[in-house]
């Protein structure tokens, strides 16, 4: 048993992250893709029960938190009033006070550090500092020599003293919350009850290895300290994402229909997928699947053998008239109805007009004369067979101790044109060949480029030179089974397109202009 509480407040709206925190709440940003309250979390017992403020983007952290740690106890307290004038980390802190009459420790959930909190019990009143200089960002400690403190100072311009990194454990809680019931607590968070507490009781101090995530300097800053060579490349998104915590791999969507239309097919997809273990409104998750993503292990024979393998995956369907009129009508409604929704997002979110422009040098009509050329009967005249839907390479997993079985799929795509059971081959023949082209670790390092001067574009890429061997090997894989290439490279295009809309600045307009000039080319 131990004789404390953790105590993390998410309430607040996380404004100084606003631009990298996808709408989620700022404890929910992921640093080497797990949340950072998964990186606080991990560093104390299972078994300490944890206190738990929601506010702001509440709902996700607590089903994050009930379906990636269901052996611990939380408690969560609602925060009605996290925003607007007469909120803020006092009002969250006091409205948890009848859940923290023990010792607890404090850790803002904006902090991460490297130390293992394993201790059984507070036996005295301590702080958490950051030999990095507090400058004008960070509250400060002044310490004696046997590192004690003395002195928990306001933000100071310049100041050279140790920082004081919001992770605190308090002994002494009835005269805590003695204190912390004064107007003065509300603006000041739990640092009022600090200073308090410092006029009459002692304080330790405990130095960590600390990174801050509160604004968007530090955040990347973090990002990139602690990014893991092996982690695969997964490129962020405004409504979903993936994360690994706690042994699990975690996918969360915005949209609840598109988490119960994922788990809905598991049935489908076998025993190519890992086993999927719980799943609510807004996220699923399976056990942690040992091994690499097929991206870091590319070469030409390899992936000869994961066509090979892919075979058995794509189990033709067959389809009577009326079945197959409806696959043939989904699929119209999937390649043209969806691109020109997408394109349409696409021009909204970056203001961009459709005309006609010089790329690379090279004259290119608008796209909408371009896509007026194409014949969406011979596009959406597909081949039903089982289907994944989102088939790169960092999707498909080279296991580590595979039972027979080499590769998992991950992250699945959740339907086509509403179907489960199967959706065009073509589809998942044209992913593979995005993935050849543009490579997501390249995205990450910047190791590409984009430049706008009046009407003239101009952009360019790393390609891997495997990826430049793997694609006559699938060129020759799709001529040999009797389908089209060109129809693949039409529809690689389309969802480079697609999907331009969804990504990040300056990557959108790579994959823009990419699909644009794709499409300009086959369609000549």
């Amino acid at each position: 048993m131990y004789n404390y509480k953790l105590f993390i407040p998410t309430a607040g709206i996380g404004s100084r992250v606003s631009g990298q925190s996808n709408n989620l709440n700022k404890g929910l940003i992921a640093i080497d893709n797990k949340p950072v309250l998964s990186h606080i979390l991990e560093k104390f017992h299972p078994d300490v029960e944890v206190v738990v403020a929601l506010g702001y983007g509440g709902d996700y952290v607590k089903q994050y938190l009930e379906i990636v740690y269901p052996e611990r106890h939380f408690t969560f307290v609602e925060i009605e009033k996290y925003e607007g004038e007469g909120t803020g980390l006092g009002l969250t802190v006091n409205s948890c006070k009848e859940h923290l009459q023990c010792p607890f420790v404090f850790v803002s959930n904006d902090t991460i550090f490297e130390e293992q909190l394993y201790f059984d019990e507070i036996q005295y009143n301590w702080l958490g500092y950051s030999t990095t200089k507090a400058g004008n960002d960070y509250r400060s400690l002044e310490l004696d020599d046997d590192g004690n403190v003395i002195s928990l100072n306001d933000k100071v311009k310049d100041s050279e003293d140790y920082s004081y990194i919001g992770i605190c454990g308090i002994k002494d809680y009835k005269d805590f919350w003695k204190y912390m019931n004064n107007k003065k607590s509300l603006t000041m968070g739990e640092s009022y009850g600090i200073l308090r507490l410092l006029e009459n009781h002692n304080f330790n101090s405990f130095k960590f290895k600390w990174y801050d995530t509160g604004n968007e300097r530090s955040l990347s800053n973090a990002k990139e300290k602690l990014k893991s060579e092996h982690q695969p490349n997964i490129l962020e998104k405004d409504d979903e994402a993936i994360w690994f915590a706690n042994n699990k791999t975690i996918k969360f969507s915005t949209d609840t229909n598109f988490i119960k239309d994922r788990v809905n097919r598991i049935e489908h997809l076998d025993f190519y997928i890992p086993e999927v273990i719980d799943s609510s409104k807004n996220f699923y998750t399976y056990d942690f699947v040992e091994g690499e993503v097929f991206s870091k292990k590319v070469t030409g024979k390899k992936f000869e053998y994961l066509l090979s393998w892919l075979d058995d995956f794509w189990k033709p369907v067959s389809l009577d008239d009326a079945t197959h009129e409806k696959f043939f009508d989904d699929c119209e409604r999937f390649y043209k109805n969806k691109t020109l929704e997408r394109i349409d997002l696409y021009y909204k979110k970056f203001i961009n007009k459709d005309i006609g422009e010089m790329v690379n040098d090279n004259k290119l009509p608008p796209l909408h004369t371009v896509l007026d050329k194409i014949n969406w009967s011979w596009i959406s005249d597909g081949e039903p067979t089982r289907f994944h839907g989102d088939l790169h390479f960092e999707n498909i997993l080279v296991n580590k101790t595979c039972d027979g079985l080499p590769f998992s799929l991950l992250d699945w795509r959740q339907n086509f044109g509403g179907s489960y059971q199967y959706g065009d081959i073509y589809y998942d023949l044209a992913k593979l060949y995005h993935g050849l082209i543009i490579s997501h670790d390249f995205i990450n390092q910047n190791f590409y480029n984009y430049d706008r001067d009046m009407n003239n574009v101009y952009y360019d890429f790393h390609r891997k030179n495997t990826n430049i061997e793997c694609e006559k090997i699938l060129k020759s894989y799709v001529v040999g089974k009797k389908m089209e290439w060109k129809k693949v490279r039409v529809i690689t295009a389309l969802i480079f397109l697609n999907i331009a809309g969804l990504h990040h600045y300056p990557y959108c307009h790579l994959l823009y202009y990419l699909g644009r000039t794709m499409l300009t080319e086959e369609l000549k």
